[in-house]
């Protein structure tokens, strides 16, 4: 089956006010490092675990705005979308942490993966991290990025590579490292929450956080953290809030982060708004179940909810 995807107004309203919190951020040439390939013992000798010997890598490159800049520049953005201006910048994952609220079923997967392309396409950044808090929704936003490539290779001229993580399968931490290209590395919490934590006891933990032989004496997690990855979360208020957060924040040293959600929990830097109203009136749902409650047996003294 082959899906015709329609250009949404409101989607491109969505990915511009990402986009747009960085104007005035260089385009750089490609941002590159000098990967650790890792060793690997064989017959009392030592050589390079990388057999192709190629330890060149690509990062996305430090956000050169200042906080004040950037500040402005989510103002400017809240402006257009009639949101309340923020007190302050939020940098809770790396740079600043953008919060995008878009009711279900109104393409927020399509919105943040044009995202990507557009942050690559404008400041060359291409190294992402989907984080989701199920199995279900992690192989939802796989088949997402199956079904868009042709589409957004129409678009951009261009696809994005992307993976599950596995720990059954790290030498894709290294293709993602060495790709110049646009890489997406999606996981879901319940595979890694208990490796966020160093001392853990899962084997999980124990693998990501350890040196692994069969990994050329690597710790995943520092070859993982070495890209300075773009964090996007799918659905954070079902992450475990601010724990989870600090725990990507202190291991995946995160250039900045994306928040995805219909209902945030916890308030970041919100930049786009799409709630259950506005999706009926652009006719994107068909319909809104409101929930009321009655109140019996209230005397005057009795305290009482007010709505206005």
């Amino acid at each position: 089956m082959k899906f015709n995807f329609k250009i949404q107004p409101f989607q491109t309203e969505a990915v511009d006010s990402v986009v747009g919190v960085f104007n005035g951020q260089p385009k750089p040439d490609r941002a590159v490092y000098r990967r650790d390939v890792g060793v690997q013992k064989k017959q009392s000798q030592i050589k390079i675990f990388d057999e192709a010997g190629d330890d060149t890598g690509y990062l996305n490159a430090v956000v050169t705005l200042s906080d004040e800049q950037l500040l402005t520049n989510i103002r400017r953005t809240q402006t257009i979308n009639n949101i309340k201006l923020s007190p302050a910048l939020v940098k809770e994952l790396g740079a600043v942490s953008l919060d995008v609220e878009m009711e279900t079923g109104t393409g927020k997967t399509y919105v943040y993966i044009k995202t990507m392309f557009e942050l690559n396409e404008r400041y060359g950044w291409s190294k992402f991290i989907v984080v989701v808090p199920s199995v279900a929704i992690r192989e939802g936003v796989k088949k997402s990025f199956e079904i868009t490539q042709e589409h957004f290779m129409k678009q951009y001229g261009k696809k994005a590579r992307f993976f599950v993580y596995n720990s059954s399968n790290l030498h894709q931490l290294d293709e993602f490292s060495q790709n110049s290209g646009i890489n997406v590395m999606i996981i879901n919490i319940q595979a890694f929450a208990t490796s966020l934590k160093e001392d853990g006891r899962s084997k999980e933990a124990r693998i990501i956080y350890s040196k692994r032989d069969e990994f050329g004496s690597r710790r995943p997690i520092d070859v993982i953290k070495a890209n300075r990855p773009i964090i996007i979360l799918d659905e954070p208020q079902k992450m475990g809030g601010s724990a989870t957060q600090n725990a990507l924040k202190n291991n995946f040293n995160p250039l900045f982060s994306l928040n995805y959600s219909a209902t945030h929990k916890t308030s970041h830097n919100l930049v786009y708004v799409l709630d259950a109203l506005d999706a009926y009136q652009k006719k994107l749902v068909k319909k809104i179940e409101v929930k009321g409650f009655e109140v019996k047996n209230l005397r005057g003294t009795d305290r009482y909810s007010h709505l206005i």
